[in-house]
């Protein structure tokens, strides 16, 4: 089965939609995200610590954080270094993360999202949403980052250079997730 987007959004709107969602973003978000970001460049660098993956995770669920505790450190090292690694599929990247105590889809997405931004899109409710869908499983994740690497290089959204994830994919996932907060009912 293969999953159907339908962007909902006008494309004219996604780049003021990802600047207005860091200008509505509150300081302790942006701290997360700027955290998390900074923790994916030091796992794509070899840093495969517990503390780089805690402030990935802390920054898209902190009610996941205290799981990570139940891995032990060579399987975080492997975990991650599969996931920073440029020859892993999103498949198999994937699915090293979700091998870890406390990291499901979104997680994951997440995870390698901060590690990779121009590889990978996070995944989570209101890009859904502002996608037409809700369904989360690895192939769902496949054609998900398949469908917003293709808008992200159509150029409509340009890379934020001096935000974190500096990347057209990732302005795109803040573009998709503001128009999901403005239209919440």
């Amino acid at each position: 089965m293969v999953a159907y987007f339908q962007l909902q959004p006008a494309e004219a709107e996604l780049q003021q939609l990802a600047d207005k969602y860091w200008q509505e973003t509150g300081e302790k978000d942006r701290e997360l995200e700027r955290a998390a970001f900074e923790a994916g460049e030091a796992i794509r660098n070899g840093d495969h610590s517990l503390a780089n993956l805690e402030a990935i995770v802390r920054w898209k669920s902190e009610r996941a954080v205290h799981y990570l505790i139940g891995n032990s450190s060579e399987k975080i090292r492997r975990a991650l270094a599969a996931a920073a690694s440029p020859e892993s599929t999103i498949e198999t990247a994937v699915n090293a993360l979700l091998d870890l105590h406390g990291v499901d889809i979104l997680v994951a997405s997440a995870i390698l999202a901060a590690i990779h931004p121009d590889r990978y899109a996070a995944l989570d409710y209101r890009t859904l949403e502002a996608l037409g869908h809700a369904r989360h499983d690895v192939r769902f994740y496949e054609e998900y980052v398949a469908f917003c690497k293709r808008l992200a290089e159509s150029n409509i959204v340009k890379p934020q250079g001096e935000l974190p994830g500096p990347t057209a994919l990732r302005a795109l996932g803040r573009a998709l997730w503001e128009w999901s907060r403005v239209h919440a009912g």
